[in-house]
């Protein structure tokens, strides 16, 4: 049977600021990427949201990101490497010590916005998060990019990598996500995306913005929560998958 994990940004909030459905999320998905109060998030909202990860059982994994709040982790950042290592090591750290509280733990790490992007083909800060990875527990999982050379370079390193394709997000010729700020970039129509995904489940190929098939080998696959159509897209997506015999479970026990 095939499976695959579905995976959601969560415990965005900030404050008087509500960002996202995760209590809806969390009952669709099977892994959280839950922010550390760097990009996003606050400890109350956090320590809510894996609570009620652990209520639903749901993987958990630290949603690392540049220190950002105003820009929400979506600003490139050109960090020493003293200074980008300490940060990951901080923010998975905290959100152990939220988890545990919560009754769940950490077990992989996912990188948000600007970063992930950035540790996709920058070797200098994909090393400096690899090696803060490593310092905190060489057991956590690394969550990157289907296809980017990151996940060649991590897996040399030692870390164990999950590959992860997007569903709402185009993707070009080359195999790569279609930059936000280009048209066409993020994807609405949830009966295209739930087909999308079947298509990357069955066959390992997504259809490009050129209409080409390229290869996309991914374990898991990322439903945005930051936008108000994301808990219909995300059911859809589920529904779609499940309907055709596909399993959804966390890439780890």
């Amino acid at each position: 049977m095939q499976t695959i994990d579905l995976n959601s940004d969560l415990g965005e909030s900030f404050g008087a600021w509500k960002m996202g459905d995760d209590d809806s999320m969390l009952a669709i998905v099977t892994s959280a990427n839950i922010a550390c109060g760097f990009h996003a998030g606050d400890p109350a909202g956090i320590l809510r949201t894996l609570r009620k990860a652990a209520e639903n059982r749901v993987c958990v994994g630290a949603h690392v990101g540049y220190r950002d709040l105003a820009g929400f982790g979506r600003r490139a950042m050109n960090t020493s490497s003293e200074e980008l290592a300490g940060d990951v090591i901080y923010q998975i750290s905290a959100l152990q010590g939220l988890a545990k509280t919560a009754g769940t733990a950490v077990r992989y790490v996912k990188p948000h916005g600007a970063l992930y992007n950035t540790i996709a083909v920058d070797e200098r800060q994909a090393d400096d998060v690899i090696a803060a990875i490593k310092a905190v527990d060489e057991r956590l999982i690394l969550m990157a990019l289907a296809g980017s050379p990151l996940v060649a370079r991590a897996r040399a390193a030692g870390l164990q990598v999950v590959a992860e394709a997007f569903a709402d997000r185009a993707y070009t010729p080359q195999s790569m996500l279609v930059p936000r700020q280009e048209k066409g970039a993020v994807l609405h129509d949830a009966r295209e995306v739930g087909q999308r995904m079947l298509q990357l489940v069955q066959q390992g190929t997504v259809t490009a913005v050129d209409g080409s098939q390229v290869a996309v080998e991914a374990q898991s696959i990322c439903l945005h929560g930051d936008n108000p159509a994301a808990v219909a897209m995300a059911r859809a997506v589920r529904e779609t998958l499940s309907n055709a015999g596909v399993q959804l479970r966390a890439f780890i026990s």
